[in-house]
């Protein structure tokens, strides 16, 4: 596999859209404007209100102080704001994107051809010509999958798409159960990467102590991000803690709801309606500051989780579009973390910043000597149940009352990278994923949309 590291020697103008040399969070104009600047990505995405406790965490996890935190926030929502756009301009040569550095300050996107380096250099970003695009990788990944519906998969205990190794990654007890696997999903090994399993995840629904609920008589979960579908209330969380029809009591032991809908395995997703006496608020675990949408965070951002067995702690994301084999079954779809989780931690929440990421499925260790953990993402239990996250409720470029500009935009709804969108006359591309918030029309967050 062709890994040629190509540094970015100049920052570009920032008509091509550059990044600062200094920082993934900064904006420059070489020639002032009357009209005012649009919002920055960090602006948009509201890094500055990120939950204290999550803040304290991430410098406890990541060996930060407060002040990097805060920039090592603000880049990423800049650096995904430009993989976006770089995705857009590389089409179908894209093979993914990533943060690293301890602010993560350097954004990597990698592409199948040497001709797209130049554009993407031009927008301050490194660049890495490599083998295979995402969505082959993507393909072969689906195709093991469905394999594993058929196929024994104790002994391949996770499975992802790693676009750091431009390689379909798959943990295994035994070479060769992966590639019994490989073959039976049809997938051609040039593809994938045998790497030796380290971990055997499993549901963390077994809760002891802290901000919970309770299934039943039985079993605690922590509660995910709290949601409405049209004038009833509830919270997301993992279909693992409960089936349709459990109901649930408050950590105070107070009847509480009745889940709605849940899958488990297959997706890890659930929602719970509550009863009249609770109410869904836009906070995390008695935050002061509130969840501002759930734009999906780029690989290698730092990300961070509270649980109600061991509260708050923070680590990166390392895989988008994970599986993974639990004793009950494969889960699909999952993102893969450093953060560490323990039994009760699940269902509780996933978020970088002040954007929810999902909910708490499984994973191996402890919060003593570290581990991995699945969060399941927000966005699709979102589309799937027509639930709508409970956040502020008017994004930064909020214009009031809009009247009615016409357009398929439309609030509420959750959106891809890639979805186009018509808003005021004009068509819109998506750059990341996302449920759309009133305030965060096309026009008002370049971070989200981009004009075509």
């Amino acid at each position: 596999m062709l890994q040629r590291h190509l540094r970015a020697v100049c920052a570009a103008t920032a008509a091509a859209g550059a990044l600062l040399v200094a920082g993934l969070s900064g904006s420059a104009s070489a020639h002032p404007s009357a009209a005012p600047a649009p919002p920055t990505a960090a602006e948009s995405l509201r890094t500055a209100a990120a939950p204290p406790g999550l803040l304290a965490a991430l410098q406890r996890d990541l060996g930060l102080n407060r002040r990097q935190a805060d920039r090592r926030l603000a880049n990423e929502a800049e650096a995904g704001a430009t993989a976006g756009r770089l995705r857009a301009a590389v089409g179908g040569h894209f093979a993914g994107a990533w943060v690293s550095g301890a602010l993560s300050d350097t954004l990597t996107v990698a592409t199948t051809d040497p001709d797209d380096v130049p554009a993407i250099r031009a927008r301050g970003a490194d660049a890495v010509v490599v083998d295979h695009t995402l969505a082959a990788l993507d393909a072969a990944k689906a195709r093991l999958d469905r394999a594993a519906a058929r196929h024994a998969t104790t002994a391949t205990p996770a499975w992802y798409v790693d676009v750091t190794a431009n390689a379909l990654v798959i943990q295994a007890d035994r070479t060769e159960a992966a590639r019994s696997l490989l073959a039976a999903a049809g997938v051609d090994a040039s593809l994938a990467r045998i790497v030796e399993a380290t971990e055997h995840p499993r549901p963390l629904y077994d809760l002891r102590g802290g901000d919970a609920y309770y299934i039943g008589s039985g079993s605690r979960c922590s509660i995910g991000f709290p949601v409405t579908r049209g004038t009833q209330q509830g919270f997301a969380t993992a279909g693992h803690c409960g089936r349709a029809g459990s109901t649930t009591s408050g950590s105070n032991r107070v009847a509480q709801g009745t889940f709605q809908a849940s899958v488990f395995p297959g997706n890890d997703m659930a929602w719970v309606a509550t009863d009249a006496n609770w109410t869904a608020t836009p906070y995390v675990n008695g935050s002061s500051v509130q969840v501002a949408g759930s734009t999906q965070a780029t690989v290698g951002s730092s990300v961070c989780r509270s649980g109600s067995t061991t509260g708050w702690h923070c680590g990166t994301v390392q895989q988008l579009n994970s599986s993974v084999t639990y004793q009950e079954g494969t889960v699909s779809g999952v993102t893969r973390t450093s953060v560490c989780a323990e039994p009760g931690d699940s269902g509780g929440s996933f978020i970088s910043g002040s954007q929810a990421q999902g909910v708490t499925s499984g994973g191996s260790g402890n919060c003593t000597s570290g581990g991995t953990t699945y969060f399941q993402p927000v966005n699709p239990i979102l589309q799937n149940y027509g639930l709508t996250l409970k956040t502020t409720g008017s994004g930064p470029g909020d214009p009031g009352d809009p009247g009615d500009p016409g357009g398929t935009w439309s609030a509420g709804t959750v959106y891809q990278a890639g979805d186009t969108v018509t808003y005021g006359g004009a068509t819109y591309r998506c750059l990341q994923g996302h449920q759309a918030q009133p305030g965060w029309e096309p026009p008002n967050t370049p971070a989200l949309w981009q004009r075509v």
